[in-house]
């Protein structure tokens, strides 16, 4: 699966959602919702990202946003 690029995928390798930054040789770069360190993933380990993992990230992220774990 090659994704566009700000499409919603998860990393079936660690369950990350991730948004897609980019592609760089044959890896998709990834960064976590809300903004974060970058990471690779294979092609063959994304898929899109369900309605319930997107909102499941976005209230983790507003979550640690509200104890000051991010900035």
């Amino acid at each position: 699966m090659k994704p566009k690029t700000g499409t919603y995928v998860v990393d079936t390798r660690t369950g990350r959602v991730g948004v897609v930054m980019g592609h760089e040789g044959p890896y998709v770069q990834l960064r976590p919702f809300g903004g974060g360190r970058e990471w690779d993933c294979e092609p063959g380990a994304v898929r899109p990202a369900t309605m319930a993992e997107r909102l499941s990230a976005a209230t983790a992220y507003a979550n640690a946003r509200s104890r000051g774990e991010v900035p």
